[in-house]
Protein backbone atom coordinates (compact mmCIF):
# COMPACT_ATOMS: atom_id res chain seq x y z
CA UNK A 1 0.00 0.00 0.00
CA UNK A 2 2.98 2.29 -0.47
CA UNK A 3 3.85 2.85 3.20
CA UNK A 4 6.87 0.52 3.45
CA UNK A 5 9.26 1.49 0.62
CA UNK A 6 12.45 0.60 2.51
CA UNK A 7 11.14 -2.84 3.48
CA UNK A 8 9.98 -3.45 -0.09
CA UNK A 9 13.46 -2.70 -1.44
CA UNK A 10 15.01 -5.13 1.05
CA UNK A 11 12.53 -7.82 0.07
CA UNK A 12 13.24 -7.34 -3.64
CA UNK A 13 16.96 -7.59 -2.94
CA UNK A 14 16.43 -10.88 -1.10
CA UNK A 15 14.46 -12.13 -4.13
CA UNK A 16 17.15 -11.00 -6.57
CA UNK A 17 19.90 -12.87 -4.67
CA UNK A 18 18.14 -16.25 -4.69
CA UNK A 19 20.30 -19.11 -6.02
CA UNK A 20 17.43 -20.07 -8.33
CA UNK A 21 16.30 -16.78 -9.87
CA UNK A 22 12.68 -15.76 -10.27
CA UNK A 23 11.48 -15.90 -13.87
CA UNK A 24 9.28 -12.85 -13.31
CA UNK A 25 8.80 -10.36 -10.44
CA UNK A 26 5.61 -8.31 -10.15
CA UNK A 27 4.96 -5.64 -7.50
CA UNK A 28 1.41 -4.38 -7.00
CA UNK A 29 0.73 -0.88 -5.67
CA UNK A 30 -2.69 -1.50 -4.15
CA UNK A 31 -4.24 1.93 -4.56
CA UNK A 32 -0.88 3.59 -3.96
CA UNK A 33 2.04 4.77 -6.11
CA UNK A 34 5.11 2.56 -6.39
CA UNK A 35 8.69 3.66 -5.77
CA UNK A 36 11.30 3.30 -8.50
CA UNK A 37 11.82 -0.43 -9.05
CA UNK A 38 14.86 -2.38 -10.20
CA UNK A 39 15.31 -3.35 -13.82
CA UNK A 40 13.33 -6.47 -14.66
CA UNK A 41 10.65 -5.86 -12.02
CA UNK A 42 7.13 -5.22 -13.32
CA UNK A 43 5.15 -2.65 -11.37
CA UNK A 44 1.35 -2.46 -11.38
CA UNK A 45 -0.17 0.66 -9.85
CA UNK A 46 -3.88 0.22 -9.10
CA UNK A 47 -6.09 3.30 -8.88
CA UNK A 48 -7.92 1.87 -5.85
CA UNK A 49 -7.18 -0.60 -3.07
CA UNK A 50 -8.64 -3.92 -4.22
CA UNK A 51 -7.71 -5.68 -1.01
CA UNK A 52 -5.40 -8.63 -0.54
CA UNK A 53 -7.41 -10.92 -2.82
CA UNK A 54 -7.96 -8.37 -5.58
CA UNK A 55 -4.37 -7.20 -5.58
CA UNK A 56 -3.05 -10.73 -5.85
CA UNK A 57 -5.46 -11.52 -8.67
CA UNK A 58 -4.12 -8.53 -10.58
CA UNK A 59 -0.62 -9.92 -10.24
CA UNK A 60 -1.79 -13.38 -11.32
CA UNK A 61 -3.39 -11.94 -14.44
CA UNK A 62 -0.17 -10.15 -15.37
CA UNK A 63 1.91 -13.27 -14.80
CA UNK A 64 -0.50 -15.29 -16.95
CA UNK A 65 0.12 -12.84 -19.79
CA UNK A 66 3.82 -13.68 -19.69
CA UNK A 67 2.93 -17.37 -20.07
CA UNK A 68 6.18 -18.75 -18.65
CA UNK A 69 5.45 -19.12 -14.92
CA UNK A 70 4.89 -22.56 -13.36
CA UNK A 71 4.87 -21.59 -9.67
CA UNK A 72 3.72 -18.28 -8.20
CA UNK A 73 5.25 -17.04 -4.94
CA UNK A 74 3.39 -14.40 -2.91
CA UNK A 75 5.37 -12.37 -0.36
CA UNK A 76 4.31 -9.56 1.98
CA UNK A 77 6.14 -6.33 1.23
CA UNK A 78 7.50 -6.15 4.80
CA UNK A 79 8.79 -9.73 4.66
CA UNK A 80 12.33 -10.89 3.93
CA UNK A 81 13.81 -14.09 2.51
CA UNK A 82 16.71 -14.75 4.88
CA UNK A 83 17.98 -17.80 3.00
CA UNK A 84 19.16 -17.83 -0.61
CA UNK A 85 17.84 -21.32 -1.34
CA UNK A 86 14.09 -20.75 -0.83
CA UNK A 87 13.22 -20.85 -4.54
CA UNK A 88 15.55 -23.82 -5.14
CA UNK A 89 13.80 -25.78 -2.37
CA UNK A 90 10.42 -24.86 -3.80
CA UNK A 91 11.40 -25.99 -7.29
CA UNK A 92 12.52 -29.34 -5.88
CA UNK A 93 9.26 -29.81 -3.97
CA UNK A 94 7.13 -29.16 -7.05
CA UNK A 95 9.28 -31.36 -9.25
CA UNK A 96 8.85 -34.26 -6.80
CA UNK A 97 5.05 -34.10 -6.69
CA UNK A 98 2.89 -33.08 -9.65
CA UNK A 99 -0.19 -32.79 -7.40
CA UNK A 100 1.43 -30.32 -5.03
CA UNK A 101 -0.76 -27.24 -5.17
CA UNK A 102 0.16 -24.92 -2.30
CA UNK A 103 3.24 -24.63 -0.08
CA UNK A 104 2.97 -22.50 3.05
CA UNK A 105 6.15 -20.89 4.39
CA UNK A 106 7.05 -20.54 8.08
CA UNK A 107 6.83 -16.95 9.24
CA UNK A 108 9.14 -15.80 12.02
CA UNK A 109 10.35 -12.47 13.35
CA UNK A 110 13.96 -11.26 13.52
CA UNK A 111 14.41 -13.22 16.78
CA UNK A 112 13.26 -16.47 15.18
CA UNK A 113 9.87 -16.52 16.93
CA UNK A 114 6.76 -17.81 15.15
CA UNK A 115 3.36 -16.73 16.40
CA UNK A 116 0.81 -19.48 17.03
CA UNK A 117 -1.57 -17.87 14.54
CA UNK A 118 1.10 -18.38 11.88
CA UNK A 119 1.17 -22.17 12.31
CA UNK A 120 -1.69 -23.44 10.08
CA UNK A 121 -2.54 -26.69 11.88
CA UNK A 122 -3.26 -28.41 15.19
CA UNK A 123 -0.55 -28.52 17.89
CA UNK A 124 0.53 -25.05 16.84
CA UNK A 125 3.03 -24.85 19.68
CA UNK A 126 5.66 -26.53 17.48
CA UNK A 127 6.17 -24.40 14.36
CA UNK A 128 8.91 -26.75 13.09
CA UNK A 129 6.53 -29.64 12.42
CA UNK A 130 5.47 -29.52 8.78
CA UNK A 131 3.14 -31.63 6.70
CA UNK A 132 -0.32 -31.58 5.06
CA UNK A 133 -2.62 -28.73 6.13
CA UNK A 134 -6.00 -27.33 5.12
CA UNK A 135 -5.13 -23.63 5.11
CA UNK A 136 -1.96 -21.62 4.62
CA UNK A 137 -0.22 -18.34 5.38
CA UNK A 138 -0.85 -15.36 3.16
CA UNK A 139 2.43 -13.63 4.02
CA UNK A 140 4.59 -16.22 2.28
CA UNK A 141 3.48 -19.13 0.10
CA UNK A 142 3.75 -20.74 -3.33
CA UNK A 143 0.95 -21.70 -5.72
CA UNK A 144 1.00 -24.09 -8.65
CA UNK A 145 0.00 -22.31 -11.88
CA UNK A 146 -1.66 -25.55 -13.07
CA UNK A 147 -3.70 -25.63 -9.88
CA UNK A 148 -4.80 -22.02 -10.34
CA UNK A 149 -5.97 -22.79 -13.88
CA UNK A 150 -8.27 -25.44 -12.43
CA UNK A 151 -9.43 -23.79 -9.19
CA UNK A 152 -9.46 -20.13 -10.21
CA UNK A 153 -7.72 -17.37 -8.29
CA UNK A 154 -8.43 -15.51 -5.08
CA UNK A 155 -12.01 -14.63 -4.00
CA UNK A 156 -12.09 -10.90 -4.85
CA UNK A 157 -15.12 -10.17 -2.69
CA UNK A 158 -13.31 -11.30 0.48
CA UNK A 159 -10.97 -8.29 0.20
CA UNK A 160 -9.10 -9.34 3.37
CA UNK A 161 -9.31 -12.30 5.81
CA UNK A 162 -9.87 -16.01 5.14
CA UNK A 163 -9.09 -15.73 1.41
CA UNK A 164 -6.29 -18.29 1.89
CA UNK A 165 -8.65 -20.83 3.44
CA UNK A 166 -11.13 -20.37 0.59
CA UNK A 167 -8.42 -21.08 -1.98
CA UNK A 168 -7.01 -24.00 0.02
CA UNK A 169 -10.41 -25.69 0.30
CA UNK A 170 -10.99 -25.34 -3.44
CA UNK A 171 -7.57 -26.83 -4.09
CA UNK A 172 -8.22 -29.79 -1.78
CA UNK A 173 -11.60 -30.45 -3.34
CA UNK A 174 -9.90 -30.55 -6.76
CA UNK A 175 -7.38 -33.15 -5.58
CA UNK A 176 -4.37 -30.88 -4.95
CA UNK A 177 -2.12 -31.06 -1.90
CA UNK A 178 -1.54 -28.21 0.56
CA UNK A 179 1.54 -28.46 2.79
CA UNK A 180 3.24 -26.41 5.47
CA UNK A 181 7.03 -26.44 5.02
CA UNK A 182 8.85 -24.83 7.99
CA UNK A 183 12.23 -25.01 6.24
CA UNK A 184 11.01 -22.22 3.93
CA UNK A 185 11.21 -19.07 6.03
CA UNK A 186 9.86 -15.57 5.53
CA UNK A 187 11.12 -13.19 8.17
CA UNK A 188 8.33 -10.83 9.16
CA UNK A 189 7.86 -8.36 12.02
CA UNK A 190 5.90 -9.56 15.07
CA UNK A 191 2.43 -8.08 14.56
CA UNK A 192 -1.16 -8.28 15.82
CA UNK A 193 -3.98 -8.92 13.33
CA UNK A 194 -6.13 -6.33 15.11
CA UNK A 195 -3.81 -3.57 13.85
CA UNK A 196 -6.16 -3.38 10.86
CA UNK A 197 -9.23 -1.25 11.62
CA UNK A 198 -11.45 -3.59 9.55
CA UNK A 199 -10.15 -6.79 11.16
CA UNK A 200 -13.16 -7.86 13.25
CA UNK A 201 -15.75 -6.95 10.60
CA UNK A 202 -13.89 -8.68 7.77
CA UNK A 203 -13.16 -11.81 9.80
CA UNK A 204 -16.80 -12.21 10.84
CA UNK A 205 -18.24 -11.46 7.39
CA UNK A 206 -15.80 -13.69 5.53
CA UNK A 207 -16.28 -16.52 8.00
CA UNK A 208 -19.95 -16.54 6.99
CA UNK A 209 -19.08 -16.38 3.29
CA UNK A 210 -16.57 -19.21 3.68
CA UNK A 211 -19.16 -21.45 5.30
CA UNK A 212 -21.88 -20.66 2.74
CA UNK A 213 -19.51 -21.19 -0.20
CA UNK A 214 -18.12 -24.54 0.91
CA UNK A 215 -20.11 -26.30 3.65
CA UNK A 216 -23.28 -28.38 3.33
CA UNK A 217 -26.24 -26.30 4.51
CA UNK A 218 -26.86 -28.31 7.73
CA UNK A 219 -23.27 -27.66 8.86
CA UNK A 220 -23.28 -23.89 8.32
CA UNK A 221 -25.05 -22.92 11.58
CA UNK A 222 -22.99 -25.43 13.58
CA UNK A 223 -19.74 -24.12 12.12
CA UNK A 224 -20.62 -20.46 12.68
CA UNK A 225 -22.04 -21.17 16.11
CA UNK A 226 -18.82 -22.85 17.19
CA UNK A 227 -16.82 -19.88 15.96
CA UNK A 228 -19.06 -17.47 17.82
CA UNK A 229 -18.26 -19.34 21.02
CA UNK A 230 -14.53 -19.54 20.25
CA UNK A 231 -14.04 -15.88 19.33
CA UNK A 232 -13.80 -14.55 22.93
CA UNK A 233 -11.25 -17.25 23.88
CA UNK A 234 -7.50 -16.59 23.99
CA UNK A 235 -5.71 -17.10 20.69
CA UNK A 236 -3.95 -20.25 21.92
CA UNK A 237 -7.33 -22.02 22.15
CA UNK A 238 -8.88 -20.63 19.00
CA UNK A 239 -6.01 -21.50 16.66
CA UNK A 240 -6.11 -25.31 17.10
CA UNK A 241 -9.88 -25.21 16.76
CA UNK A 242 -9.57 -23.42 13.41
CA UNK A 243 -7.41 -26.13 11.91
CA UNK A 244 -9.48 -28.91 13.44
CA UNK A 245 -12.64 -27.51 11.87
CA UNK A 246 -10.91 -27.13 8.51
CA UNK A 247 -9.83 -30.78 8.61
CA UNK A 248 -13.30 -31.91 9.62
CA UNK A 249 -14.79 -29.97 6.75
CA UNK A 250 -12.49 -31.58 4.21
CA UNK A 251 -13.27 -35.06 5.49
CA UNK A 252 -17.00 -34.37 5.32
CA UNK A 253 -16.84 -33.07 1.77
CA UNK A 254 -14.84 -36.01 0.37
Amino acid sequence: MGNRPAELMELLESVATQETPAQRVVVVGNGAPLPALQDGVTGLELTENLGVAGGRNTALARLAEFGDVDVVVDLDDDGLLISRDVFARLAALYEQDERLGIVSFRICDERGRTQRRHVPRLRAGDPMRGGPVTTFLGGGHALSARMLEQTGGWPDAFFYAHEETDLAWRALDAGWKVVYEPALVLQHPWTSPTRHAVFHRMVARNRVWLAKRHLPAPLVPAYLGAWTLLTPLPRRFAQPALTDMCRSRCLLMR
